[in-house]
């Protein structure tokens, strides 16, 4: 009985997608346990290059039960649409499950997310605009939308329940935001055109889940995002609407706690951040311009807006701190590569706040004052997207793992050095 997490330490976009599609091949089932289309996670294998944004990151590999649990934010024009595009690119059809428990991301709930932030302008939160913070306080207000309802409930009932849903918010739509009101009909109508499509992959993922491990196999769960966009532990309120951490995949899969047993903690070897709010070793001209175009396949860009993503040193008290509240096992280093243009590399040791220098990650009050303590330590000014083990490394490049993890106190068993499959060291 063994599930794996693999989660993100830092702010998300860490390179969840890689590590996920290069251990799938171990695991029956691999598991989305929360979050939505609002955040993306990018592969590149043999069938080309892919930005997954609900679809689990085992479907490139053959025999594995993909699932989406009941914790994710569905949305269905979304699945559709990566689903098709995925099989057009010659990937052979992924066998996938939907929780019937998983509730459905509506239009509505992306109209409303972005007049709000458009309202907000200079205070907004950095949304992507994907409906996901009204999805889920529809959620909590219970009076979302599963899909066990699009599919079994009937015509009357699902027409009768988004009427209900509706009432207020064109109350919102009309007096706040002074927008059209939703009509109830249609949005039933849109929603009912989707049931035959999706009727296939529904399925009780919990009772599935349940009986895999039961049986002695292994099941995978992968986070979005990473622990400091947890609504409860993270920078709040520049987070995100669902738990991030790995001890909610027990909540949004369905998965024993205990069955729980290696969490993979995700770091990039530098700092990358999509989104508004503090984020202190942020580097800005000429340093940001070039960490930002060097990192990554294709530079550091959101897998979802495409937004340039803020960049910065390694953060060792975020970092530490971020694999603390994931319960980390293990780090997997990504893009330990793109330093190579350095002669020296800055890390961030602590943090000077009010005057003193702290090594614990503070509250957003405070992080918003907080100033970056740099150490450097030397570079190797080389490329490594050639070396296939950890002893082949430059002693530079090998000294600068090795200091992550005695200050992180977790250690570092994976390190990638370029994009691909193959470009994976392992210790």
């Amino acid at each position: 009985m063994s599930v794996t997490a693999v989660v993100g330490a830092n702010w998300g976009d860490e390179g969840k997608g890689k590590i996920t599609d290069l251990l799938a091949e171990q695991f029956r089932c691999v598991v989305r346990y929360q979050g939505g289309s609002n955040a993306g996670h990018t592969i590149i294998n043999g069938y080309g290059k892919f930005a997954l944004h609900l679809l689990p990151s085992g479907v490139f590999t053959p025999g594995t039960i993909n699932v989406i649990g009941p914790g994710v934010a569905f949305n269905p024009d979304n699945f559709i649409q990566e689903y098709d595009e995925l099989v057009a690119k010659g990937v052979p059809a992924p066998d996938i499950r939907i929780s019937d428990r998983a509730q459905i991301v509506l239009p509505y709930h992306k109209q409303l997310d972005t007049l709000e932030e458009e309202r907000l302008g200079n205070r907004s939160f950095g949304s992507t605009r994907s409906g996901i913070a009204p999805f889920y306080a529809d959620k909590a207000l219970k009076i979302g939308i599963t899909l066990g309802e699009l599919v079994a409930g009937g015509s009357k009932r699902l027409r009768e329940r988004i009427a209900g849903a509706v009432a207020a918010k064109n109350v919102l739509l009309q007096q706040l935001y002074y927008a059209d009101p939703i009509d109830p009909n249609e949005m039933a109508d849109w929603l009912l055109a989707m049931a035959d499509r999706l009727k296939p992959f529904i399925a009780n993922t919990t009772t599935l889940l349940q009986e895999t491990i039961a049986s002695g196999e292994s099941v995978l769960v992968e986070g979005q995002l990473g622990a400091l966009r947890d609504p409860d532990h993270g920078i709040f309120p520049y987070v995100t609407s669902s738990s991030t951490l790995a001890g909610y995949a027990s909540i949004g899969a369905g998965v024993p706690p205990h069955s729980i047993n290696r969490i993979i903690a995700v770091t990039k070897a530098y700092s990358s951040c999509v989104g508004a709010g503090p984020f202190v070793t942020e580097l800005t001209g000429d340093e940001e311009d070039q960490l930002r175009r060097l990192g990554g396949d294709a530079g550091e860009y959101g897998a979802t807006t495409r937004r340039p993503r803020r960049v910065g040193w390694f953060d060792t008290v975020a970092t530490r701190y971020g694999c603390m509240v994931q319960g980390a096992t293990e780090i997997a280093l990504t893009n330990l590569d793109v330093l190579g243009y350095l002669s020296e590399i800055p890390v961030c040791t602590g943090y000077l706040v009010e005057g003193k220098v702290t090594n614990e990650f503070p509250a957003t009050v405070q992080l918003e004052q907080a100033a970056p303590v740099l150490h450097k330590l030397p570079g190797w000014q080389c490329s490594l997207s050639h070396i296939r083990s950890f002893d082949d490394l430059p002693p530079q490049a090998r000294d600068y793992v090795l200091w992550i993890e005695q200050a992180i106190g977790v250690p570092v068993r994976t390190i990638s050095v370029g994009p691909q499959r193959e470009q994976v060291l392992y210790r």
